[in-house]
């Protein structure tokens, strides 16, 4: 037992220095929008791991650790970073709620609350042609108004579903799905 606890103190420091510097170079690449796919989920988990080592430390390190807290400077670090994190969850909520995300889902729930008609132009249909559509697809009978996620609802599918068989209508008329 005393070998693994001395092995752990041992090694919390370098790994903490190791993962931290994992963090620090994911998390400005974060920051800058510098190749995201490859550094969000790395950032993410090892930032968790790092959590272990750094526990590790202040174990080992407690007494000198807790020294900090007889000073002026801990308390006020504290506060600090707590303001600083109170800051970003109290910024107000977009108008239409949520925190953003990701421009094409955002894109698709706008598409599905759209009226047939609205939607029609986008892709390169009238609306009339749009209706026929997905009446012949068996989404009928529906109206121009309708909005996809209403023409889904009614037939108890994802609204996702109808917009797919909308947009693979306007491609075969185009001739893209028939690979001309």
């Amino acid at each position: 037992m005393t070998t693994i606890r001395n092995l752990l103190f041992r090694s919390a420091t370098p790994f903490t220095v190791g993962l931290f510097l994992v963090s620090a170079i994911s998390g400005t690449a974060l920051f800058f929008g510098w190749a995201g796919r490859f550094f969000h989920e790395m950032h993410e988990v090892l930032s968790m791991i790092l959590l272990i080592p750094i526990g590790l430390h202040l174990w080992r390190n407690w007494h000198a650790f807790a020294n900090y807290f007889h000073g002026k400077w801990m308390p006020v670090a504290l506060v600090l970073s707590l303001l600083a994190a109170g800051y970003y969850l109290l910024q107000p909520l977009p108008a239409g709620g949520g925190r953003g995300g990701n421009a094409a889902f955002a894109l698709m729930r706008a598409a599905q609350s759209a009226s047939v008609a609205e939607l029609a132009p986008v892709v390169r249909l009238d609306a009339a042609e749009a209706v026929k559509r997905l009446d012949d697809a068996g989404y009928g009978p529906i109206l121009a108004d309708d909005s996809i996620s209403t023409i889904a609802g009614r037939h108890g599918v994802d609204a996702s579903i109808v917009f797919s068989k909308l947009l693979a209508s306007a491609a075969t008329a185009d001739g893209r799905a028939q690979g001309r």
